[in-house]
């Protein structure tokens, strides 16, 4: 019992293990597995993106702000204020410095999602091949399996005359027993039995031809010669012809 138990699990184990491995199964885990990366690097993509933005409003901020200050310096020299100009371009400076690291940062951002851009294109442009690639190839299974199928189908069937040993055996051996029963009818024609049928037809002609004999008599076709009595001449046998003939016209 528990030997049975133990080939059951290896059954089921060996049906799921095929399962994993066929190649449909295999196909569509790996279309799944693409699209999904796929998607998580659209979704890094745009968390790059979303990051660059907001470097490029930091720095149109920065930018703004700066023209702001420099405005403002403006604005106090006009009104005679020199110091308070001289911290308006103080401030300046230190946010113009800010201004300098946004731009490169917001640059090599730039660049960075960029590139991620050109990436995320060739792999939708890897994954819709992968997916023909996919089809076609499911196409092939199919077409594997069909043949598969085909190829089984016709292990049974012969096409080979493998019967003809049969057919010549039957043939000889009909031939054998025609050849047999004509051999015992030649010899039945020859051998005792057929000898005694043969006397015995003899018999019965012998018979048929004393009752043929009778019936001319009755008929008066045919004359009774006395025991002893001879034809000695031809006269004689044409008497005897013209009394017979004689008798058979008054007799019609």
């Amino acid at each position: 019992m528990f030997n049975r138990f133990i080939n059951w699990l290896k059954a089921v184990f060996n049906r799921g293990m095929d399962s994993l491995e066929d190649p449909d199964i295999m196909l569509d885990q790996a279309k799944r597995d693409m699209q999904q990366a796929l998607a998580q690097n659209r979704e890094k993509a745009v968390q790059a993106i979303t990051q660059k933005n907001r470097l490029q409003n930091m720095l149109d901020e920065a930018e703004r702000k700066s023209n702001q200050l420099e405005a403002q310096a403006s604005t106090a020299l006009r009104q005679g204020n020199r110091e308070l100009a001289r911290q308006f371009l103080r401030e300046k400076a230190n946010n113009d410095a800010t201004v300098a690291t946004l731009k490169q940062t917001s640059a090599q951002a730039v660049e960075t999602v960029e590139s991620v851009k050109i990436a995320i294109k060739r792999q939708e442009e890897e994954v819709r091949k992968k997916t023909a690639e996919s089809l076609a190839m499911k196409a092939q299974w199919k077409q594997a399996q069909i043949q598969d199928s085909i190829t089984k189908a016709l292990d049974g069937l012969t096409f080979e005359n493998e019967f003809e040993s049969s057919f010549s055996a039957a043939k000889e051996k009909i031939q054998n027993k025609q050849a047999e029963a004509a051999a015992r009818s030649e010899m039945h024609a020859g051998s005792v039995h057929g000898k005694i049928m043969e006397m015995e037809d003899m018999a019965m002609d012998a018979a048929a031809e004393e009752e043929l004999v009778a019936l001319e008599k009755r008929l008066g076709l045919q004359t009774e010669s006395n025991p002893g009595e001879n034809l000695t001449s031809d006269a004689d046998v044409e008497s005897k012809l013209d009394d017979l003939e004689k008798r058979l016209q008054q007799g019609g």
